[in-house]
């Protein structure tokens, strides 16, 4: 794969989250029942970057989960059993907002659901990400998009996160070797 561009550095994505978690907030009226669930990778750090702004902006903890959706996905098999969930919670009757990097065919997040419902029945779900790429699959669109970056099916786009990465940027790169 070869580096096509860089489409959000550090401040652009610092802006992007500030942003989803004004408009998750406003939308949602507040905390209450409120709780963010990030998918496995860098979807979790995400959701832990816009619990840490809703505390912030509300001096309020929100409860603030990891979802590995491994064993939920229809297109691959799962490499291990091992499941890496970790929600200290009941999503029962809460305003779940299902946090992922890059939204693209709508797979993961039906997964996302599928996992969520197994452990309860939420009073809603919403989905947040920091980047839509387009290509649906499946009817389900995010509720809160950081960037729209329309992109062809040749291409990737790429999120790195300074809890993994070492650095914050978002990359769009060309699947073809050229």
């Amino acid at each position: 794969m070869k580096r096509k561009a860089v489409i959000m550095d550090e401040s652009n994505m610092k802006r992007a989250i500030a942003r989803i978690t004004y408009e998750i907030l406003e939308r949602n009226k507040g905390t209450q029942d409120l709780c963010v669930i990030g998918i496995f990778s860098r979807g979790v750090a995400l959701a832990q970057r816009i619990a840490d702004k809703i505390a912030e902006l509300e001096n309020e903890k929100v409860p603030c989960g990891a979802l590995d959706i491994t064993a939920f996905r229809d297109d691959r098999k799962p490499a291990s059993t091992a499941d890496r969930t970790k929600i200290d919670f009941d999503v029962s009757n809460k305003k779940i907002v299902i946090i992922d990097d890059v939204f693209y065919t709508g797979r993961s997040t039906r997964a996302a659901i599928d996992a969520i419902m197994e452990r309860g029945r939420p009073q809603s779900i919403q989905l947040a990400v920091l980047v839509d790429r387009g290509h649906r699959e499946l009817p389900v669109r995010p509720d809160y998009v950081g960037k729209n970056l329309p992109t062809s099916r040749e291409e990737s786009v790429k999120v790195f996160v300074r809890e993994t990465d070492g650095s914050d940027s978002v990359a769009i790169y060309s699947m073809q070797e050229e």
